[in-house]
């Protein structure tokens, strides 16, 4: 195992937290350093001699700071290879210090996108010495150790302290490794910027953060999520979140989100679909009434409310076995009553922009697509029948478009006064979708007189509407678009049924 001694160092970061233990113990060690700018005037402050890079490469920093580090007496210090002769030589022949050490982090670009800045600033955000220099110092690992992210500055310093300026030729490649994770990164999110409209067809995807799991969708599955999940959620308490899990909270986040800023709204999934939703002037009464839409389905599944949980409303939910409970805020009475099963995941949920496109595995690739953010309003009905729902049959319809939207296609889903009835879920037939539903329904005792049914897609033939009639609905909302919609919207007519076209499909697989 080849071992180097770090006698020399480059240091030159935009973020200076942690810095200054690294740089005491290389003084420590008797280190050179090396450092430009702000990072030399650090180093200088703490008492340490610091060499400037100017004076090693003779030359000014130049167009406001955009040029400081690129010059050969700094890359050819850290590129040389020490087993060759030849670049030994040249070393000398050249005065090129070698560096054995590099200390770099990189501009904030995505903070800096994030920020709302103007693209000018982005674009000076955009890091090119920095980035060259972790390229280089990690190409070169089997001479130079590199520590590009001030993550690693705990890690490092131990190695320092421990081996004494000493380092095997594993730490430095891991270390490398490391460094090309940053550089790759960084310049996924500059493509990423620059390709905002998609006029590039090309898919790069880099997530820094990511966790092992305890295992996939079965236990025979290894799984990992990669995201920064605390950026989403606060957890309070409860074990760690399954595969299952985190599948089935995006599925009640992206519900949810239809319903935001909303009257009090409840809703309980399993296996990624609502089986109960409701809207109420209380947030417990949206739970009783969410949970009697399926108490049995309940059961093992996942609770997400729009609105502060109250302690009313969290001893209803102690009664039932439930992997994860989700809101905005948790009263401080209702979260002791919920950390009442020690292993009941409880997640508050912050603000967050969800993605704007969905991937996912398919064949030798993937697919990708914008996200369908289209959410049906009053705005977009067309009244198809003779006849027109009623403003309450309006509202209902809305309510059903929305959580149909986000159940797994084909789908029909029933309400009622802004209560889920049931839904028919993935069938391969629309007509089994109803019948799973309405049987569903009256399994569960709901009158379905008076209801409103909403489909994913339309109606190629008027057998769904027949039988929706003959359940007692009176009103349906579905895209429209069959080149047999007549047929439908005749039966409609015929049996005094409103029935409105929205335009567009709501597929989901």
């Amino acid at each position: 195992m080849k071992t180097k001694t770090i006698k020399s160092a480059l240091i030159s970061v935009f973020n200076k937290d942690g810095l200054a233990p690294i740089v005491n113990e290389l003084n420590k060690l008797n280190v050179t350093i090396y450092s430009t700018g702000g990072t030399e005037k650090f180093i200088k402050d703490l008492g340490v001699d610091v060499i400037a890079v100017e004076d090693l490469t003779s030359y000014p920093s130049i167009l406001g700071g955009r040029v400081k580090t690129l010059h050969p007496k700094v890359f050819g210090g850290i590129l040389n290879r020490q087993n060759n002769d030849s670049d030994v030589a040249e070393l000398t022949e050249f005065d090129i210090p070698q560096i054995d050490l590099v200390i770099v982090d990189l501009y904030p670009f995505e903070k800096t996108v994030a920020s709302g800045a103007s693209h000018q600033d982005i674009i000076e955000k955009i890091d090119i010495g920095g980035i060259s220099l972790i390229r280089a110092a990690a190409k070169n690992y089997s001479d130079v150790f590199c520590v590009s992210s001030v993550d690693d500055y705990s890690e490092f310093l131990e190695l320092l302290k421990s081996k004494h300026g000493e380092s095997s030729d594993e730490d430095r490649k891991r270390f490398a490794a490391k460094a090309f994770n940053i550089s790759s990164h960084y310049d996924t999110a500059i493509f990423n910027y620059f390709n905002q409209n998609h006029d590039i067809a090309a898919l790069k995807v880099s997530e820094t953060e990511g966790q092992v799991l305890r295992y996939g969708e079965n236990p025979h599955q290894k799984g990992f999520f990669f995201g920064d999940f605390d950026a989403m959620f606060t957890k309070l308490h409860g074990k760690e979140l399954s595969y299952n899990n985190l599948l089935d909270v995006d599925a009640a986040v992206n519900l949810m989100n239809e319903f935001k800023n909303e009257a009090p709204t409840f809703a309980i999934l399993k296996h990624n679909n609502a089986c109960g939703f409701a809207q109420r002037e209380t947030i417990h009464q949206a739970y009783v009434d969410a949970l009697a839409g399926d108490p049995v389905s309940a059961f093992g599944g996942i609770l997400i409310a729009n609105t502060q949980i109250d302690a009313a409303t969290a001893t209803e939910i102690h009664n039932l076995f439930c992997e994860v409970v989700i809101a905005p805020s948790f009263s401080d009475e209702a979260i002791e009553i919920l950390k009442g099963k020690k292993n009941r995941i409880l997640l508050i949920l912050k603000e967050t922009e969800l993605s704007k496109t969905t991937v996912r595995t398919c064949l030798n690739g993937a697919l990708v697509q914008e996200r369908d953010d289209k959410t049906d309003t009053k705005q977009d009905l067309n009244t198809a029948t003779k006849k027109s729902p009623s403003p309450s049959e309006v509202e209902d319809l809305i309510f059903a478009s929305k959580i149909c939207k986000h159940t797994k296609s084909n789908t029909i889903v029933l309400a009622k006064n802004k209560q889920l009835c049931a839904s028919g879920t993935g069938q391969t037939s629309r007509v089994d979708a109803l019948n799973q539903a309405i049987h569903k329904a009256q399994s569960f005792n709901f009158d379905l007189e008076g209801a409103v049914m909403a489909s994913d897609a339309f109606f190629p033939f008027p057998d769904c509407v027949e039988i929706a009639d003959k359940a007692g609905i009176n009103a349906v909302i579905q895209p429209g678009g069959s080149i047999k919609d007549q047929l439908s919207i005749d039966y409609c007519d015929e049996h005094n049924m409103s029935m409105v076209f929205t335009g567009t499909r709501h597929f989901k697989h």
